[in-house]
């Protein structure tokens, strides 16, 4: 895509309406809408907007940034053609000097990339798989705990009354370009799962942006609220975000060996000793809430021990069972809270760390780790991921590599952010606490 592109299809649509957008530090979309008669002055990198007013940005003295839209993100939103059409643009954040703003986590990501590059590796190819709830809306338009459905794990209609909702979902993302390869129910009622193509890491994060935007806007058209939150209700299975990684060299998966055992090169094994040993340390990032500790527990096919399996899905990480192009790494711990470009940013780093240090990974945990007692976890060497979001984020502070992997503008601001979050959280007095204590003391 390049400019006079731009500027012909945006003619040729009858585009009304630009929307430049970017990721603030939590992972939320932000945008500045603009006419299309500014455009112009947006591709020529002119429009400024105020950063101070951003969450984890800039103090108010250094307010003044710049937003460079990526013409490759350049897509048209279909739900729009009714009111004047609106398009959008992805943009990454720069000072007025020029130079990349250092908390702007797409902008981070592409200096871990680089990273990466300069070990002789030409991509990271992530296939996310980002799941979701479908709650009813209340005649006022608000959410309610009500599940649109009582499905379960593939489940049809009738049974599967979000069918609907998620065959619209596809279709509006099919016509933005995305190349989807399966959308089911998942194991919770009211749960669903959309997976598409996976994409080098920059563009895997734009389409899970993109992913998010559309699933919420189609499902509101459906009279439902659609939640990324990792565990909503109580007693079932929370939601996730699978990514699928594999590091290539040209046209050539670096993770795939013919000749060795399991198939996998020992680039692939040193990566996931890289994961395995950052884990704790990056699990602040992945699962950045307060409420993604409620997911990370045993009996709900979370995985909250530090393992690798190529057989069971307990583990951490699993080695899926295709070969060749297709073989990959998958770390299933991440949510779909999370930022998706601090969270590839702290997983690179991770697995090239291990690769740096040809770190040696433990040997496969192929039995179900959440039968086994505490002894024999501690017989396989198998720790836990932190159980809350304080432990996390004193794992966190002690890590170099991830540390690293943010730079110190997003992980000083990260820290103090959610640091007020734990906070918030441990001094609040819950429904739980009332119905335990109440009448009791």
């Amino acid at each position: 895509m390049n400019r006079e592109r731009v500027l012909k299809l945006v003619k040729e649509q009858n585009v009304r309406y630009i929307r430049l957008q970017f990721t603030d530090l939590f992972g939320t979309i932000k945008n500045v809408e603009i006419p299309v008669s500014q455009l112009p002055k947006a591709l020529d990198n002119k429009m400024m907007f105020d950063g101070s007013s951003i969450e984890g940005f800039v103090r108010i003295e250094e307010s003044d940034m710049y937003l460079y839209p990526d013409l490759d993100t350049f897509v048209i939103f279909p739900w729009t053609a009714e009111k004047g059409k609106v398009a959008r643009l992805i943009c990454d954040i720069y000072h007025p000097d020029g130079t990349p703003f250092a908390g702007d986590p797409r902008n981070n990501l592409k200096r871990v990339l680089r990273e990466m590059e300069e070990l002789g590796f030409t991509n990271l190819n992530v296939g996310p798989e980002p799941e979701f709830f479908l709650f009813k809306l209340d005649e006022k338009g608000e959410p309610t705990l009500e599940l649109n459905d009582r499905g379960g794990y593939f489940d049809l209609a009738p049974t599967d009354l979000g069918e609907n909702c998620r065959r619209d979902i596809v279709l509006e993302l099919e016509e933005m370009g995305f190349e989807m390869e399966a959308s089911h129910h998942e194991v919770a009622p009211g749960q669903h799962e959309i997976d598409f193509k996976y994409q080098d890491a920059l563009r895997a994060c734009d389409d899970i942006q993109t992913f998010k935007l559309v699933v919420k806007t189609i499902a509101r058209k459906h009279g439902l609220l659609a939640t990324f939150m990792p565990k909503p209700l109580f007693g079932i299975n929370g939601s996730g975000m699978h990514c699928n990684l594999s590091l290539f060299k040209g046209g050539e998966n670096a993770f795939y060996d013919v000749d060795g055992s399991l198939e996998i090169s020992d680039s692939a094994r040193n990566f996931l000793a890289g994961i395995l040993k950052h884990a704790p340390s990056f699990t602040a990032v992945t699962n950045p809430t307060v409420n993604s500790y409620k997911r990370l527990v045993p009996g709900y096919e979370a995985p909250c021990y530090v393992a690798w399996s190529a057989r069971n899905r307990s583990p951490l990480i699993r080695i899926p069972a295709s070969r060749g192009m297709s073989t990959r790494v998958e770390v299933r711990s991440v949510d779909p809270s999370s930022n998706p470009y601090l969270a590839m940013a702290v997983l690179l780093a991770s697995g090239l760390d291990g690769i740096k240090n040809n770190l040696t990974a433990p040997e496969p945990v192929d039995q179900n780790i959440y039968v086994m007692s505490k002894e024999q976890r501690i017989e396989h060497g198998i720790i836990d991921l932190p159980a809350t979001l304080a432990q996390a984020l004193e794992l966190l502070k002690t890590n170099e590599v991830i540390t690293n992997a943010l730079g110190s503008h997003l992980f000083e601001r990260f820290i103090e952010a959610k640091e007020i979050e734990w906070d918030m959280f441990r001094t609040q007095v819950h429904a739980w606490e009332r119905e335990q204590y109440l009448t009791q003391y």
